[in-house]
């Protein structure tokens, strides 16, 4: 693979939201596609950025596996040339985003600001279920393809002291049981078809828990500088990398109301953000969407169209020479089908809301 290849494979390969692999943690599962290429080395399960999930070798060549976020179909992009006032934070100017785009997430951000406040226990777990399909590319035949959506559920310790769980339908086990040695603290096996998610030792923007969530600034321009500050030098742009976190920190995850609506009134702040009219999630439901585009690869945020309730995820190529298809392809997608507190982590939840 020449470096013109690599560089494309970095540019569409999602970065990991939690580290499972502390040695060599790398950003995947990020909603515009970007992660390292890993060989060979058997990883522990990861719980990604849009849920993406890193798989082994398959046998002929290194396979791109991708969680994704949004539904089929294309989109463009509304373009509008009235922009919304600048704001400004401690002398930093920050350029809005069009007028769509503002009003679409300031909306979604009243709808989130009214939810009930979840207040979990530090010993109980964030759980989130959601229909993803992956996207990916096998470099020894050059073929690529979507896989079709299916279910996956997670459990993350709110505290991040406890170990959390994954189950994805049709993935098998990712770590290898073999791999033990004396010593080793990791629980034994799970035999219900689930893999264990490492506690989160040290929570940050890129690794949260609920509890680190709680503790964000809840006024949209600290919160914005927090993140262009925490996260310089990542990325390929400031503003993408920006949208990328925000992204994250809203998907496989819960956070108190007030910190949700901040998070979507700091991200209608970040420049080139625009509005995508109709959208469609891994389940079929149309949307309307908030997106951001960079190399070629337009990440998008769908909403309830009457509720502007979150519903998911969309990754569409709209750059030439991608490896994943044509512009218009969607490169992958999730929906959201439930979120709730549990006592026990791969305990099914009784009760399950939006």
């Amino acid at each position: 693979m020449n470096e013109h290849e690599r560089a494309e494979l970095d540019r569409l390969l999602p970065a990991p939201a939690r580290p499972e692999l502390s040695a060599d943690r790398h950003r995947l599962l990020r909603g515009h596609l970007m992660s390292e290429i890993r060989e060979t080395k058997p990883a522990r399960v990861r719980r990604g950025k849009l849920g993406w999930v890193a798989v082994p070798a398959l046998a002929g060549g290194l396979a791109l596996a991708m969680v994704l976020t949004g539904g089929g179909g294309d989109g463009s992009p509304k373009q509008e040339q009235q922009q919304a006032q600048s704001r400004t934070t401690d002398g930093n100017t920050l350029n809005a985003a069009p007028v769509a785009a503002v009003q679409l997430l300031t909306q979604a951000a009243d709808t989130a600001a009214g939810k009930p406040d979840p207040k979990p226990g530090k010993k109980q777990f964030v759980y989130v279920e959601s229909l993803v399909a992956f996207a990916g590319v096998n470099l020894a035949t050059g073929e690529s393809g979507i896989d079709k959506p299916h279910r996956r559920q997670i459990w993350l310790s709110v505290d991040g002291s406890q170990w959390g769980v994954l189950k994805e339908e049709g993935k098998g086990k990712l770590s290898d049981p073999g791999s033990r040695q004396p010593g080793d603290t990791r629980p034994a096996p799970r035999t219900d078809g689930g893999e264990w998610v490492d506690p989160t030792t040290k929570p940050a923007l890129n690794g949260p828990t609920y509890e680190y969530l709680t503790g964000l600034p809840t006024d949209p321009d600290a919160l914005l500088k927090k993140i262009y500050a925490e996260t310089k030098g990542q990325g390929r742009t400031p503003d993408q990398e920006a949208f990328t976190t925000i992204g994250d920190l809203l998907r496989e995850q819960l956070a108190p109301p007030t910190v949700s609506a901040a998070l979507y009134r700091a991200a209608a702040k970040i420049p080139g953000v625009t509005v995508v009219d109709d959208s469609v999630d891994a389940s079929g439901r149309h949307g309307v969407a908030v997106a951001h585009v960079d190399s070629g690869v337009r990440s998008e945020w769908i909403f309830d169209p009457k509720t502007h309730e979150f519903l998911g995820e969309r990754l569409v190529i709209v750059g030439e020479g991608s490896d994943l298809g044509k512009p218009g392809t969607v490169a992958g997608h999730s929906a959201v089908l439930g979120r709730a507190v549990t006592d026990q982590p791969g305990e099914e939840p009784k009760q399950k809301n939006a």
